[in-house]
């Protein structure tokens, strides 16, 4: 396969509503975008996406680009390579820069499974599942609004299944709004609740408590990470409901730490942390042999990159006991694909044409790069097919 044209752009897409968590709100979202096309003319696409420049990790949207331009594209753009000798290349010459060699091997992933003419879970080896339960994300940081956004997400029947940001406000108010959603919602709805490593251990002790007293069913990355993943080990052998490491399992040597520790019940999986969805297969892999139960997780991605996760998960055999967060698309008001996912059925359906099952809009990649001059007004359009 030789790789003739690399072209990466930063998109900026509004969110539908400020998006809270505990040390960032998101009102826009950022993606680095990749293409590539071969000497045959097949054209693949990829996305990095992160959550709020630096403050998830240690790559910002303008770092991920400048590692793809600068240091990734040369090693691999006119070289006649299989894809896996690319993808090693890659992996031998360039150290970290996980969400940047996600968007490569994404796109990589895109073209392969487009010259085999199969979809791309294929290569993944094959979904097990045609459909992932998407739960959503409540996170306007107010009891109230994010009742009436559940409400119509149960009405609708979109989501049952709801995410909590906590972390910016105290321990105390925190845990009373978690509690006041809860109470409203009952058992028509289960809940979890992402702290985003914002409590010490104190802290998420006495929240646990209460969060489980009021119902809640999962505690996502309640204290910030350390290199063994002491405090994670000692919540998790005490807590009363599972806890999910997320931040603390960016790689696989801290997935294979903290399983062979026990620090936590399940790993919240991201294409972009670990490198790409080639590379999701492996963590979970470690996580089944440890007996560690597997998440679906986001970067708020746009489309392209929550499909390519979506192949990514239905692939792996383990059952997703929490199910998945591949909202991203719907959080956004527009996107740069001709069509956004289908969702039904409180899920997301996986595609079935050959690669990933998107197209980008020529138009709306246009209008949303970083780097275009001027901006004509347009109507945001819906992203997502929901049925």
């Amino acid at each position: 396969m030789r790789i003739e044209n690399f072209e990466t752009f930063l998109i900026d897409l509004p969110a539908i509503r400020p998006h809270r968590l505990a040390n960032q709100v998101v009102t826009t979202q950022t993606l680095v975008i990749l293409r590539l096309t071969t000497s045959d003319g097949v054209v693949g696409v990829g996305e990095a996406t992160t959550i709020g420049g630096l403050s998830y990790g240690v790559e910002a949207p303008e770092t991920i680009k400048a590692a793809l331009d600068v240091y990734i594209r040369p090693l691999i753009v006119g070289l006649d390579l299989p894809p896996a000798v690319l993808r090693k290349k890659v992996a031998l010459q360039i150290m970290g820069n996980n969400l940047a060699k996600s968007a490569l091997d994404t796109a990589i992933l895109d073209i392969e499974s487009k010259i085999l003419d199969v979809p791309a879970h294929l290569l993944l080896g094959g979904a097990i599942r045609d459909r992932l339960e998407v739960i959503w994300g409540l996170a306007t940081g107010n009891a109230a609004q994010d009742i009436e956004e559940a409400e119509e997400m149960l009405a609708s029947g979109r989501h049952r299944h709801f995410k909590i940001k906590v972390g910016a406000a105290s321990v105390h108010d925190d845990v009373a709004r978690v509690a006041k959603i809860a109470s409203a919602l009952g058992d028509r709805a289960s809940l979890r609740i992402d702290a985003n490593r914002s409590w010490t251990e104190i802290e998420a002790r006495d929240a646990i408590v209460r969060l489980a007293d009021a119902g809640v069913s999962l505690v996502e990355q309640p204290v910030d990470t350390d290199p063994d993943g002491s405090a994670l080990r000692r919540l998790t052998a005490w807590s009363p409901i599972p806890i999910m490491a997320d931040e603390s399992v960016a790689s696989g040597k801290e997935a294979l730490a903290l399983t062979r520790h026990k620090a936590c019940d399940l790993f919240a999986l991201k294409i972009g942390k670990f490198g790409g969805p080639s590379q999701v297969r492996d963590v979970a892999a470690i996580a089944s042999a440890g007996g560690i139960g597997v998440y679906g997780g986001t970067l708020l991605e746009g489309t392209i990159g929550t499909l390519a996760a979506a192949h990514a998960f239905a692939a792996l055999p383990d059952a997703f006991p929490f199910h998945t967060e591949l909202f991203g698309p719907l959080l956004l008001k527009d996107d740069i694909t001709t069509a956004g996912p289908a969702y039904d059925d409180f899920g997301l359906v996986l595609p079935t044409d050959a690669g990933l099952g998107v197209t980008i809009d020529g138009d709306k990649l246009d209008f949303y790069r970083r780097d275009r001059t001027t901006r004509q007004h347009r109507v945001a359009t819906p992203v997502a097919t929901i049925s």
